[in-house]
């Protein structure tokens, strides 16, 4: 296994690297950082053209059809760069303001007052700022399709995977709580919150949506919310590391166990996979869940019309 995921974990290796111009500056941004980045506002644009189209058709329909109506649509309201860059912040910070996480200390109670990243150094919200305002510059941005999805698929796998395993667990793993740090509910909990907490608040205030900041129900509480690939996966890719590393005692008890069941474990305890390859497991799984919603979202079984049974 390890010689098959040695590509995955070569390729960490490549793109966990201080990239230039950042690193002549002494920035630590590496080329994952600056291709999440545009990734990250790229999608964010493409759900906010969708969603304006949406609201724009949503429009010209009740005016032509249900005139007289009660129905209010509400009026478009101009964009606004501050408003945009609020987001995609909100998106990158709002899991970190659930959880309160700065310098690999997750703040449980606000009595705390100890201040998040953002609040100590402006060189990340900056950055993403100012890919923000890049990609909004640019002329047009291409609409999601099954072509341009699923590539991107094992890239996010990447992305995402780097911050369910190296970015997160620290939270909880280096806590100065004992009660915290070996506790696995409070590491899922916290994969969960932080994971998805950004996109959670967007949705709340209607960030996207061509109007003015409406509170609404967050697609995560709607039915079927919390089926969708990008919740649930975050505790589960976080759970399988920690499962595979022995992050906390409770799963190595729980390796063992599996290995019991499986026949493959002998009367000591079954050792640790190193955190490289465990991330390179874990990389494999995510591309193959982004890889299936791709098709589902996108595939030909999505552009077909659904018919109405009886």
């Amino acid at each position: 296994m390890a010689l098959l995921l040695a590509p995955i974990v070569e390729a960490y290796r490549l793109i966990l690297q201080p990239v230039a111009p950042f690193s002549w500056f002494g920035l630590q941004l590496s080329t994952l950082d600056v291709v999440a980045a545009f990734r990250l506002c790229v999608a964010l644009r493409q759900i906010r053209e969708k969603l304006w189209r949406d609201h724009v058709f949503k429009q010209k329909t009740i005016s032509a059809d249900e005139k007289g109506n009660s129905v209010v649509v509400p009026e478009i309201e101009p964009r606004s760069f501050v408003r945009d860059a609020s987001a995609a912040l909100l998106v990158v910070y709002g899991g970190e303001a659930v959880t309160g996480q700065v310098n690999g200390i997750c703040i449980l109670a606000p009595a705390l007052a100890i201040p998040p990243s953002f609040m100590l150094s402006g060189v990340v919200p900056a950055f993403y700022t100012a890919v923000q305002a890049t990609v909004d510059k640019l002329p047009w941005v291409p609409t999601p399709s099954l072509e341009l999805e699923a590539p991107l698929a094992v890239f996010d796998a990447f992305s995402r995977t780097y911050l369910l395993c190296n970015l997160i667990p620290p939270m909880v793993l280096q806590h100065t709580s004992p009660a915290i740090q070996g506790n696995p509910w409070t590491l899922l909990l916290t994969s969960l919150f932080a994971a998805n907490g950004g996109f959670f608040l967007t949705n709340l205030l209607s960030f996207f949506h061509p109007y003015s900041l409406t509170l609404t129900t967050p697609t995560e509480f709607l039915p079927y919310g919390w089926t969708a690939t990008d919740l649930w996966c975050a505790p589960l890719v976080t759970g399988l590391y920690a499962f595979l590393t022995h992050a906390q005692p409770f799963w190595a008890d729980a390796h063992h166990v599996a290995s019991g069941w499986l026949g493959t474990a002998g009367a000591e305890k079954v050792a640790a996979v190193d955190a490289e390859t465990a991330r390179a497991v874990c990389v494999v799984v995510l591309a193959g869940l982004f890889t299936s919603r791709a098709v589902k979202n996108f595939g030909p079984a999505a552009a077909k019309p659904k018919t109405k049974t009886q």
